[in-house]
């Protein structure tokens, strides 16, 4: 499960080693630890990084073929960790050491940046190759962080990005090695720790108010 850890201004949340799918005690367990994060007063940051082959491999499928009584607010419950992760009023950085796919792909475009392993692991949308459509939220936040380009061609054949050709392609913000992730990740939030509060909560409210909506329409979320 998700562990929180604090390194001075900056805190580390560590998402897990497994395949760190987005079960309900795994969503309420990042909320929990986000809760903790808004909580703190002054200078923060916030890193998100993971631990062994994967960052996260998305919505937990088996658990919601089993519970499809739940599916809507399941999915509800998801987009909101987009929007929250999107609109903190603090500066927030995706370490990305593994494969980064599906939901969990979406989570790391909900941060203000993201830095990759160069030399393995992937970052995908695979919804074009599992049949599974993108709900209006999930599109607009997608689109709201990448060009056009980069979001058709990820969106449309499910292309598996390697880190120098995320790049490439703007998904991220840097491609290191990855004994460089986390430190890197670590690194740029400090740098931007200082800006933590209420006037940057605003300014990213505003400038994702269409994504912010569309993730946040509890009414229809499945389009």
């Amino acid at each position: 499960m998700p562990v929180l850890d604090r390194q001075d201004d900056v805190f580390v949340l560590d998402l897990g080693d497994g395949e760190n799918r987005f079960h309900p005690d795994w969503l309420a367990s990042v909320n929990a630890a986000l809760d903790e994060v808004e909580k703190a007063e002054g200078p923060r940051a916030l890193v998100t990084a993971a631990t062994g082959k994967f960052y996260s491999n998305g919505l937990d499928l088996d658990w919601l073929f089993a519970h499809a009584d739940q599916h809507q607010e399941y999915v509800v419950g998801v987009h909101e960790l987009f929007a929250r992760t999107l609109s903190l009023p603090l500066v927030t950085v995706a370490a990305l050491q593994g494969h980064t796919f599906a939901a969990g792909a979406m989570f790391s475009l909900a941060h203000d940046f993201r830095v990759m392993r160069a030399d393995r692991g992937y970052w995908c949308l695979p919804e074009a190759d599992i049949n599974i459509p993108f709900t209006p939220g999930m599109s607009a936040l997608i689109q709201s962080r990448l060009t056009p380009r980069t979001a058709h061609e990820a969106m449309v054949t499910a292309r598996r990005f390697g880190g120098d050709d995320a790049l490439a392609a703007g998904l991220v913000d840097h491609s290191v090695a990855e004994d460089a992730v986390r430190r890197t990740a670590v690194e740029l939030a400090r740098a931007q720790a200082g800006k933590a509060g209420p006037t940057l909560g605003t300014i990213k409210a505003r400038m994702y108010a269409p994504a912010l909506d569309a993730l946040r329409n509890g009414d229809n979320p499945l389009g």
